[in-house]
């Protein structure tokens, strides 16, 4: 069976990430906290920007299980807004380019952003964290927004926690 895989790499392209099967969701983030690193990360030496135009950060979340990077491990150094925090977002050293956002906790997805992913990525599904946007949301496709995560999202990572207990 053709396992779809998806691919994600820096800017120069001395990173690679690989993804493999089919994503848990694909969302939209505009919390307080990928705002403030987006402000972070894009003033670094030579980062390409990579939110959207109204602010959120657009991510596509996979399974911990299905994600590996191919290419240039390395480079990556992780960035944490606080000391305490256990999210992480992995920065490719060579050109600042942000490529992976996950967790020191037992969290067992890992969200890639899709503006490193090579060629089409699958288009966002819903929105969330709403109630952090600081502009209007762009959101001509009418998918569905919450202030929180939204009930669907939670699901659909309890959805993929499951299969992996039951994956070999």
């Amino acid at each position: 069976m053709n396992v779809p895989r998806l691919t994600a790499s820096c800017a120069c392209g001395n990173v690679e990430i690989e993804a493999a099967g089919k994503p848990i969701a694909t969302v939209i983030c505009y919390c307080d906290d990928c705002q403030a690193a987006a402000q972070q990360i894009e003033e670094l030496p030579g980062a390409a920007s990579f939110c959207e135009s109204d602010g959120g950060t657009a991510f596509i979340a996979y399974r911990r299980d299905r994600v590996r990077c191919i290419h240039g491990e390395p480079l990556l150094a992780t960035l944490k807004l606080r000391d305490n925090s256990a999210t992480n977002r992995k920065i490719a050293t060579c050109c600042n380019s942000v490529m992976v956002l996950d967790f020191d906790d037992s969290k067992h997805w890992v969200d890639i952003y899709r503006a490193r992913v090579k060629g089409s990525p699958p288009r966002p599904e819903m929105l969330v964290c709403t109630k952090f946007a600081s502009d209007p949301l762009n959101n001509p496709d009418h998918m569905p927004a919450s202030p929180g995560y939204s009930a669907q999202f939670m699901f659909r990572l309890l959805k993929a926690r499951i299969a992996m207990l039951f994956s070999s």
